[in-house]
């Protein structure tokens, strides 16, 4: 049977998050709670949770698995939830995955399980007049899921290094805020309030794009990155990868199957997604996304150490990741990625 929970969302932390973990079960084969948040980057959830693949996966494993789904926004929420042992498996950018896979080894031990895909990040300005990051000012204030912490925070303190030198990497810092990706499209397409620009995933950059015609990229993950990178991974501790192999083996074989179906059924993906979102993206443009060139379901991680290793040699991680195994758990379906 599979729950889907939604009264979680934007600020779980402090307090909230110890009152869940007080009554949190521990890590247990059959019992599977994931933590998401907005936007396509999620679709492969969004497809196992509509055809319960976990637990058909699960029946072929041998065991009856009782699935949750959690919406939370930014991975500073969603790494306190997997910490107090709210819940069993995190899907967060690969920044917040760096920064608790750094703070946890020789404790809990969080390491990656899968990718949910390669997506671009854009950078959107409602300000015409800036084209690019060295343009941005005082006046502006970006929106992204996380201070600091989100992959979009980490990405851009990686183009800030790129543009000011790496002694300068948090420069923009100062400027952006936490804000949800929902309600930063809002801000950006209708202009007027403090939020001037919006470090996005899809399918809200698409929107924003669409719908303001002042709004322009001013930066793209790939161009950042180098190329194609998964933006988003789930991960999970070193006792759930022990304890519950069988469910480990069955969420792995759900998010491949959902990822052939959305290659080969992407309208009834796009369908699927807004049934289970209740998003009211315009389909056409949802459908634009995920058949779009710069997109790509898989498991298989791509292009992740780099980032890990610019936030080590920023001081922002103790720990140099200098291969995957560092930071993701074996399995033949992930071990080939990068």
């Amino acid at each position: 049977m599979t729950r889907y929970f939604r009264p979680f969302v934007a600020l779980l932390a402090g307090a909230s998050i110890v009152a869940m973990a007080a009554v949190a079960a521990q890590a247990e084969e059959g019992k599977l709670r994931i933590a998401e948040q907005f936007g396509v980057v999620y679709l492969l959830l969004n497809v196992a949770k509509d055809q319960q693949l976990i637990e058909k996966h699960g029946k072929e494993q041998g065991v009856d698995i009782d699935v949750e789904f959690l919406q939370l926004s930014g991975g500073a929420a969603v790494n306190d939830a997997l910490l107090s042992g709210s819940i069993d498996v995190a899907a967060a950018g690969v920044g917040p995955m760096f920064t608790i896979w750094d703070r946890t080894r020789g404790g809990q031990a969080v390491k990656a399980v899968a990718s949910l895909g390669n997506f671009p990040n854009y950078l959107i300005s409602n300000r015409p007049e800036v084209k690019t990051i060295a343009d941005l000012t005082d006046r502006d204030r970006i929106a992204l899921p996380a201070v600091g912490v989100s992959v979009q925070a980490r990405i851009l303190q990686f183009a800030a290094a790129k543009e000011w030198g790496e002694d300068q990497f948090d420069r923009l810092d100062e400027i952006t805020v936490a804000l949800p990706h929902p309600e930063a499209t809002a801000a950006i397409i209708s202009g007027g309030t403090e939020i001037t620009g919006h470090f996005a995933n899809p399918p809200f950059q698409e929107q924003e794009l669409a719908q303001n015609p002042d709004a322009h990229v001013i930066l793209s993950s790939y161009d950042v990155l180098g190329g194609p990178a998964s933006s988003t991974l789930l991960y999970a501790t070193e006792d759930f990868y022990q304890d519950s192999p069988k469910t480990y083996q069955a969420l792995l074989g759900a998010l491949e199957e959902a990822a052939a179906f959305v290659d080969a059924h992407p309208e009834e993906a796009a369908d699927i997604y807004l049934k289970v979102t209740g998003a009211k993206t315009d389909r056409k443009l949802l459908l634009d996304v995920i058949t779009s060139d710069e997109v790509t379901f898989k498991v298989q991680p791509e292009n992740t150490l780099g980032l890990g290793q610019f936030l080590h040699r920023v001081g922002a991680i103790r720990t140099e990741p200098t291969q995957l195994s560092d930071y993701f758990f074996a399995d033949p379906r992930v071990q080939a990625g990068s």
